[in-house]
């Protein structure tokens, strides 16, 4: 039984990822050349990881530096004090409570929030790309019916963290800039005595313009790779987001009507 070869003009060509380097260099610059570039080659896991490393190692870097300032530890005082004396006033507290907590907060500091700047950048890392790549593989694949496998959408979702270690470095910038922890590219900026107590100002924070450039990098690249149009790519990406964060804020604003607050 003879066997034939394919000579090699006649080989189906395979397509040759661009290099990682490339890759984190142009999404700032040309993402549209990246993720078309992305969108034959075979999905790659570094494509993502990395991203995701460099996010969660700057934002530490960040919370390290922020939270030595001393401004910043007032200001979390201050927000500590402020809220314990709110329950006091409104009769939730009685004084002796309020003393109890106080000794509490005084003796462990503020671990809590502490934990919270650690771990909330390991959460998001490792999180979004999935997340994220799920939605955008639903945007491309099955809302707008193109080609696109579910770990390419985690590349696209994973290769954006890259903007998000770029907004991390920012964000710090501001914060030591302004003394003020929620300091951020964001309308909150404008407030004068910004409290995240206040839901419509808290709410302000979402409005951020890194976010936003982030939602339409993933959109682009959504279209890109699935081949389909990029202006209803990006209309879906920002349609779901502000869908569920307006679920989160309408949600923070009916808990705190039914808790009174």
């Amino acid at each position: 039984m003879e066997t034939s070869n394919l000579p090699p003009e006649e080989l189906p060509a395979v397509a040759s990822p661009p290099s990682l380097g490339s890759c984190l260099a142009n999404v700032f610059a040309a993402p549209g050349e990246v993720f078309e570039r992305l969108r034959p080659a075979p999905a790659r896991t570094a494509t993502w990881l990395l991203p995701a490393v460099l996010l969660i190692l700057v934002s530490w870097i960040g919370s390290a530096i922020v939270l030595s300032q001393a401004s910043i530890k007032q200001q979390l005082s201050d927000m500590q004090e402020k809220g314990i004396q709110q329950q006091v006033d409104k009769g939730k507290l009685t004084e002796d409570q309020a003393k109890q907590i106080r000794e509490v907060t005084e003796r462990y500091g503020n671990i809590g929030i502490v934990i919270a700047a650690y771990a909330g950048p390991v959460f998001v890392a490792a999180l979004t790309p999935f997340w994220w790549g799920l939605l955008l593989w639903l945007i491309g694949a099955k809302l707008l019916r193109g080609t696109c496998t579910y770990l390419k959408a985690v590349e696209v979702a994973g290769l954006t963290n890259l903007i998000g270690v770029l907004g991390a470095v920012l964000k710090t910038l501001l914060v030591l800039v302004t003394g003020n922890l929620f300091a951020g590219a964001n309308p909150a900026l404008l407030i004068p005595n910004f409290d995240p107590n206040v839901t419509w100002q808290s709410a302000l924070l979402n409005l951020d313009l890194v976010t936003f450039w982030v939602l339409a990098v993933r959109g682009l690249g959504i279209a890109k790779v699935s081949g389909v149009s990029t202006g209803k790519a990006v209309g879906l990406t920002f349609g779901i987001w502000f869908a569920v964060t307006g679920l989160i804020v309408g949600g923070a604003f009916a808990l705190k009507a039914l808790l009174g607050r």
